[in-house]
């Protein structure tokens, strides 16, 4: 869903800078699901507008308003007009882990190659 700019005048973000965006509007999220806070493409791609923390996370037992966390990775201002979209979020189902501890992990042909070591 598409997330809009809860903005009473314009908002003008400057280069290299981050704001926090109004929504105006809080949600009740089921137990065991978030909401996550995604980029728009269109504005990283024409603007260099992202969403900071992207993925942003709103867990289910958040209650207060929804704000976003923009930043502005141009080197130009960029302004945000009153009811503009600015990010969009995702209700994802969340799997909570179990950790174990262990001495030894199972071998992969990758192992312990880092960035990039696959080649592809």
């Amino acid at each position: 869903m598409d997330i809009c700019a809860a903005l009473m005048a314009q908002l003008v973000i400057k280069a290299g800078a981050i704001e926090l965006v109004p929504t105006n509007f809080s949600v009740e999220i089921p137990d065991g699901y978030e909401l996550q806070v995604r980029p728009r493409s269109g504005l990283a791609v024409k603007n260099g507008i992202g969403v900071l923390n992207s993925p942003g996370t709103i867990d289910s037992d958040y209650r207060g308003e929804v704000k976003i966390i923009l930043f502005n990775f141009s080197k130009e201002n960029f302004i945000i007009k009153p009811a503009d979209r600015i990010a969009q979020m995702v209700l994802s189902k969340v799997y909570k882990a179990v950790p174990v501890a262990s001495k030894v992990l199972n071998n992969t042909k990758r192992g312990s190659g880092g960035f990039g070591h696959t080649g592809r």
